[in-house]
């Protein structure tokens, strides 16, 4: 059993934006990250899944927005603020409740805890813990399909 305070082999201790998703405490590695923002005008998008909050222009660019606690608790919460983040298809824009910071942050591997998988197998990279809650290290998000970035970028800039 790891003794409070020590990193497991398996665990790798990561410079992490930390925000709440619904009643989640999520992190992103710190390199993944472009921006923070208030949420901006986002257009629907139809035909994506209940995840996909729609479309929004970051810096002239038509990016899709996904609604971070709707993905992984399947239930819709507060929107405060919106979190930029690099992919290999572009900027995505995740809709998150409260930014509460940059802190160092470690997570064994998301295989040990299926119970939390579910849909978002892509999105969760690790479970930890941040003081004593749980918390969800979240990848590159890649839990978004090549049909969301087509009709995103068919959209253009709205005007």
């Amino acid at each position: 059993m790891r003794q409070y305070g020590q990193v497991a082999a398996s665990e790798e201790v990561l410079t992490s934006l930390v925000f709440r998703a619904a009643t989640l405490l999520c992190a992103l590695p710190l390199s993944e990250v472009v921006e923070t923002m208030r949420p901006l005008r986002t257009r629907p998008l139809a035909g994506t899944p209940a995840f996909v909050r729609g479309v929004s222009v970051l810096r002239g660019v038509p990016t899709p927005v996904i609604d971070v606690a709707r993905l992984l608790t399947g239930t819709q919460a507060e929107v405060e603020r919106y979190v930029a983040v690099r992919t290999e298809r572009g900027p995505l824009a995740l809709a998150t409740g409260a930014v509460l910071g940059v802190r160092a942050t470690e997570a064994g591997p998301a295989h040990g805890h299926p119970a939390l998988l579910g849909g978002a197998t892509r999105l969760i990279a690790g479970v930890g813990t941040l003081g004593a809650e749980p918390l969800v290290l979240l990848q590159s998000m890649r839990a978004v399909d090549d049909d969301v970035w087509e009709k995103a970028a068919a959209v253009g800039a709205p005007s």
